[in-house]
């Protein structure tokens, strides 16, 4: 199954995607990830993504569709792949059709008022990429990661104004990116306000009947 999340930063797509990836056995795809590496390795692309990324710009589009191109033409995409934070831009959009067919679009809905709640005790584990919440998700051992014992942190774009900037400008820039899945018929919207096994949960449904899976495992 070939799955593009759509949805504004710090919905919970993430978390939703690496569920559904360990589950079924496909990649699960973040740009947002790819590029957070690639900065912390000091590599030319992490060079070039850094210059946009702490201005809170969106990085090109002729960055982005060859990174992303790389990654589906590999091997560990041959079964599928669950893309989340691409495309961004209908370019993107357009391009990606190119290089893989889509099953379905799924759009993560919430209120910006319930992505702030969310996200301000969200906590990442900068090793091994792990995602917890103070509120919800806590770690066994207060700021230590439970999966492979590095100290949490907080990202700076979790921060309230951050978030509230990225929705706004999440609302202008995927208002035609929704409409162009929605037009090929392949968008399915999921309220995303809710817990993520719920979340998680009708997504399997929807793909079983899609018969992307036979069931939910």
């Amino acid at each position: 199954m070939k799955l593009v999340f759509i949805g504004p930063p710090g919905i919970g797509k993430g978390t939703c995607a690496k569920a559904l990836s360990q589950k079924y056995g496909i990649p699960h795809i973040s740009t947002g990830d790819i590029f957070r590496e690639e900065i912390a390795k000091g590599t030319e692309l992490g060079l070039k993504v850094k210059q946009y990324v702490e201005k809170g710009l969106l990085v090109p589009d002729e960055i982005v569709i060859e990174v992303v191109k790389k990654v589906l033409q590999s091997p560990m995409c041959s079964k599928g792949f669950i893309l989340d934070g691409f495309p961004r831009t209908l370019r993107q959009a357009e391009e990606l059709e190119k290089i893989a067919k889509i099953d379905v679009a799924f759009l993560f809905n919430a209120s910006v008022d319930v992505i702030i709640e969310r996200v301000s005790g969200r906590l990442v584990c900068p090793k091994c990429g792990a995602i917890y919440n103070i509120k919800w998700r806590p770690p066994k051992k207060p700021g230590i990661c439970d999966v492979c014992g590095t100290p949490l942190i907080r990202r700076k774009d979790d921060e309230p104004e951050v978030v509230r900037e990225r929705y706004r400008i999440y609302e202008q820039t995927f208002a035609p990116i929704i409409e162009y899945y929605r037009r090929k018929g392949i968008l399915v919207e999921v309220d995303a306000a809710r817990d993520s096994s719920l979340i998680v949960a009708d997504i399997e449904r929807i793909l079983a009947e899609k018969g992307l899976i036979t069931k939910a495992l």
